[in-house]
């Protein structure tokens, strides 16, 4: 059995088919590229029961990851982040069986290392000199650190808003990387002409390359793993590029068609900020598409997107899952962020707190049931953004006393 079950590629519009074993971006038709493999062959050789047996991190997928020789996984122990059941904060909404797949564990502190490990994996094998991204911060703080363990070049462009701290990630891990007065739209033009420029270098913007969506996939897996082979009723994503929702769909339909779970499929909610919401008003409008949205402006910076390249994916996986889509303002998302910090002890990132606003908001309606099992995704550690809490204390004398409780 090899160590990768990789087929062929796809394109996301046509079916056509795509040599997987040379450098690819998008498809003749600029969509999408997706990743195919021989399921025959995983199905008649690996079981759920040997998965158990292997390392805690997401390449125990590895033969459904597009990894073909191990010498050239390039990891930092990512994956298998916990499934933790959240009760007090699920009373408190209405929403008793509520988890949280946290992301915050994860290297580099996002589930932005889950797509970086393995699309670096694979430019490293493909014989790549170079990635090169434009980024709101977190994507382009993994890719550089994950180039750096591969001993591969970065070039990184962001908003000059983008978080700070991810500026000084990809500072540390000797990545290029400049700011742009402007979006992560105006961002991808300036990669996409510098990238044309310099042999050697491939572009690994949101779904310009093929491998990203394998690393994001394995979150699906995990979920259904840690759950016993199980699906929840629903699972809530943040959404910008949409990359990790379209994943955990294919993860869920790939492990439908080796066995490994039963008929149902989780129903997916795209969750957006109010400053930003183009999938949400697409998926309203029974669009298979959204329009560029101007202006846009959310403090959960990882989904100000305001063109996703994928956004005809994220509404296909929606729709085919049941799901909805929901777009919550700035002021709810930081209110989740103190009540879920207070209620658990979990400090999360604006992104998580979207989807948490968002459970709160869909069981009101009725839309998410009582009994129902859901897994909210938090996709990075409130660490990261520090802004998002204000520390107004009072400052004691040094000789002086703490004040009587009460």
């Amino acid at each position: 059995m090899p160590y990768s079950s990789l087929s062929h590629l796809e394109c996301s519009r046509t079916a056509k088919r795509y040599e997987a074993d040379q450098v690819q971006g998008v498809s003749e038709v600029g969509a999408p590229l997706l990743v195919r493999y021989d399921l025959d062959e995983v199905r008649a050789n690996v079981t759920p029961e040997e998965i158990a047996g292997r390392p805690h991190d997401l390449w125990r997928y590895h033969e459904l990851l597009p990894v073909r020789d191990p010498a050239n996984v390039t990891t930092l122990g990512e994956g298998m982040t916990p499934l933790l059941p959240i009760p007090t904060y699920g009373a408190q909404i209405g929403v008793p069986h509520l988890l949280m797949k946290d992301e915050g564990l994860i290297p580099t502190g996002s589930f932005k290392a889950r797509g970086a490990a393995v699309g670096v994996s694979r430019a490293r094998e493909l014989g790549v000199k170079a990635v090169a991204m434009p980024t709101n911060g977190n994507a382009g703080a993994a890719w550089s650190v994950y180039a750096a363990r591969a001993g591969i070049g970065s070039l990184i462009v962001m908003p000059v808003d983008a978080p700070e701290i991810t500026r000084r990630e990809c500072v540390v891990s000797g990545a290029e990387l400049y700011l742009v007065d402007g979006l992560i739209n105006h961002a991808g033009a300036l990669v996409k002409a510098a990238v044309e420029e310099r042999p050697g270098y491939q572009e690994v913007s949101t779904l310009k390359e093929p491998y990203r969506i394998e690393g994001k996939k394995t979150m699906g897996y995990e979920i259904a793993e840690q759950l016993g082979w199980q699906v929840p009723d629903v699972i809530l994503y943040p959404a910008g590029g949409g990359v990790g929702l379209i994943g955990i769909h294919k993860a869920m339909k790939e492990l439908q068609e080796l066995g490994w779970i039963g008929p149902k499929l989780p129903r997916l909610v795209c969750v957006q900020s109010t400053g930003c919401p183009p999938i949400v008003d697409a998926f309203h409008a029974g669009l298979d598409e959204s329009t560029l949205v101007e202006g846009t402006r959310t403090l959960a910076f990882g989904i100000n997107v305001p063109k996703a390249l994928g956004d005809f994916l994220v509404l296909q996986a929606v729709r085919e899952s049941g799901g909805t889509a929901i777009a919550v303002s700035d002021e709810t998302i930081l209110a989740e962020v103190s009540a879920l910090a207070r209620a658990e002890g979990a400090w999360i990132c604006p992104e998580g707190a979207a989807c948490l606003a968002a459970a709160r908001e869909l069981r009101q309606s009725g839309w998410i049931g009582e009994q129902e099992r859901v897994v909210v995704l938090n996709t990075g550690s409130g660490l990261k953004y520090p802004e998002t809490v204000q520390v107004d204390v009072p400052v004691l004398e040094r000789d002086g006393t703490v004040p009587t409780a009460g």
